[in-house]
Parts: C-alpha cells; sequence; structure tokens
C-alpha cells in the first residue's frame, strides 16, 4: 500500500508525463505542470527536488511502461526467434500506441534533451542501450537454442535493427504515414527470416 505521499508522487508522474513527452523538457513550464494535476507549485517541489528531476522521473515511467509493453507481447512465444517476430509486431501498432503517449519518448527526449539537459539525455542514451542489449540477449538465445545463425554478431544486429525502427518510429510520426513502419517491419521480418534464421 503506497503512502499519501507516494500516492501523490505517482500522480504528479503519470500527469505530467505526456506533457513533457509531446512538449519537450524546455517548453514545458511549472504552470503547466501546476495545471495539469492541480496541485501547488510547493506541493510539486514537496516531491520532486526540481523540474529537471521531475522530468526524468516522467521519462523513466513512460519508457518503463512502454518495455513492459513488449516483454509482454514477446511473452507469447518461448522462441527466440519468434521474439523476434513479435518485436516487428508490435511495432507495426505502434504509431497509435505512441500517440497515446504525445509520441515516441525515446525520439522525443533523445533530440529535445541533447542540447538543453544533459542528465536527461544520458537516461535516454542508457535506455538506447538497454533495448540494444534486449536484443541482442535474444539474438544469442536463438544462436544457443541453434534457431539463429552461430556466426551473427548480436550486438551489429541489434543496433541494426533497433536503427530501422526508429527510423521509421521518426518517419512515421513526421510524414503522419504509417506505411514507413509497416513497411519496415516488413524488411526487418525479411532480415530475420534471410540473414539470421539458421
Amino acid at each position: 500500500m503506497l503512502t499519501k505521499s507516494e500516492q501523490t508522487t505517482e500522480f504528479i508522474i503519470q500527469t505530467v508525463a505526456p506533457i513533457f513527452n509531446k512538449n519537450g523538457y524546455a517548453a514545458t513550464s511549472l504552470s503547466d505542470i501546476t495545471k495539469a494535476t492541480g496541485l501547488t507549485k510547493g506541493a510539486i517541489y514537496g516531491n520532486f527536488k526540481n523540474k529537471e528531476g521531475l522530468a526524468i522521473a516522467a521519462f523513466d515511467t513512460t519508457v518503463k511502461n512502454m518495455l513492459r509493453r513488449i516483454r509482454d507481447h514477446q511473452a507469447k512465444s518461448s522462441s527466440p526467434i519468434e521474439k523476434l517476430f513479435l518485436i516487428t509486431d508490435f511495432y507495426r501498432n505502434y504509431y497509435d500506441y505512441s500517440q497515446e503517449l504525445g509520441g515516441c519518448p525515446v525520439l522525443n527526449m533523445g533530440v529535445d534533451a541533447k542540447h538543453q539537459n544533459p542528465l536527461l539525455f544520458d537516461r535516454v542514451k542508457y535506455t538506447i542501450t538497454k533495448i540494444k542489449s534486449n536484443l541482442a540477449k535474444i539474438i544469442e538465445a536463438g544462436q544457443e537454442y541453434k534457431e539463429i545463425n552461430p556466426h551473427i554478431d548480436s550486438m551489429l544486429y541489434s543496433k541494426r535493427l533497433y536503427t530501422m525502427i526508429i527510423g521509421a518510429i521518426f518517419m512515421t510520426h513526421t510524414m503522419e504515414d504509417r506505411s514507413y513502419l509497416l513497411e519496415t517491419m516488413d524488411q526487418i521480418d525479411s532480415i530475420i527470416d534471410k540473414e539470421l534464421k539458421q
């Protein structure tokens, strides 16, 4: 059971996370935060040291929820090769999901925080590294179970695949056209089938 203070902290994070994600760190003012939460400036800073701390907590929560959704989707199969196909399956519907968040948090904050907020930018880089590492682990598990070519460089392919995914997300959101994601996921499926599959 959460304490009242913990409940307030959670409420603030959940309320402002989409605002930070959509508007960016610099463009999100304290008045935006107080208006959305209905809380005073004192109540906000009673739970967070500063706006930067709140932005990082909001980003971490948004990303944690996103990664949980991907993990849950992957859990539909125990086969590493099928998990890779389930990742592309997840991203085929990512445009609608990320619209609810105000856009892709990794992409939005990566661009926004680079010159504005070094600590938040470091969180984005950490998240990207974690995602690439998770992809590499799936590939390595596939090699262990003899589903994936043992000569494949897992980190090289995880980097390549995630770069394609992020590029497709950027184009889909910028052009407001989900075909970029759909066609790129088809291309990744082809790479999995023709280059990775044992």
